[in-house]
């Protein structure tokens, strides 16, 4: 099941119409080729090509446990994730400029 999922969005990823027409990435390139190498369970590649995919699924999932629970440590949880993955986006961002 997992494989032919894999496949499927291999099969239906995008090319970023950002960057086709002002020639350098936006803050989300990188992120469908990232979540395709975590389900295939290569996390390295997978924070090598954006590495805010999995504070950004830990938000995700911090955020709706928080719904639920609604706690106090939950809410700095998701607080602490939140700006950890806009850290991760700019830094990642920034760097194509850099290099």
């Amino acid at each position: 099941m997992w494989h032919e999922l894999i496949q499927w969005l291999e099969k239906i990823q995008h090319p970023c119409t950002f960057k086709k027409y002002m020639g350098f990435p936006c803050p989300g390139c990188g992120f469908q080729s990232a979540f395709i190498e975590l389900l295939k369970g290569n996390l390295w590649e997978s924070i090598q090509l954006y590495p805010a995919l999995l504070p950004i699924i830990g938000t995700i999932i911090s955020f709706f446990i928080q719904l639920k629970v609604n706690s106090k440590t939950g809410s700095v949880i998701v607080k602490t994730l939140f700006f950890l993955s806009i850290f991760l986006i700019l830094g990642n961002y920034f760097k194509h400029f850099i290099a």
